[in-house]
């Protein structure tokens, strides 16, 4: 499982994991409590992770790039375009997963 891009939609007690390989294959979809998301991460090759921009969005923006991951932050404006179909926490992490790869996304 080579993950290349990782989308996390933040919560209050369970995280959203959507991740792509590099051909933006599906290959990671995944529902961590808060305690288990470092530890989780910890275990990947650095990969490029996209979260949007809440109040905690900063503290787990350091202590994930303190694993070695690139970390972006984006406004929630800007990945509600890419949510596909209703909105729920797995299709938030999937957007955020594609909002992150597009070349022109300010973030």
């Amino acid at each position: 499982m080579e993950i290349t891009t990782l989308g996390i939609d933040l919560a209050k007690s369970v995280f959203q994991l959507h991740g792509v390989d590099a051909d933006g294959v599906v290959v990671l979809q995944k529902k961590l409590r808060r305690g288990a998301v470092l530890n989780f991460l910890g275990k990947l090759e650095p990969c490029l992770v996209g979260m949007e921009a809440c109040a905690t969005s900063h503290y787990w923006a350091r202590e994930i790039a303190a694993l070695g991951h690139e970390v972006r932050l984006i406004p929630p404006a800007y990945v509600k375009p890419y949510v596909k179909r209703q909105k729920n926490d797995a299709a938030d992490a999937e957007a955020i997963c594609e909002a992150v790869t597009r070349p022109n996304m300010r973030f």
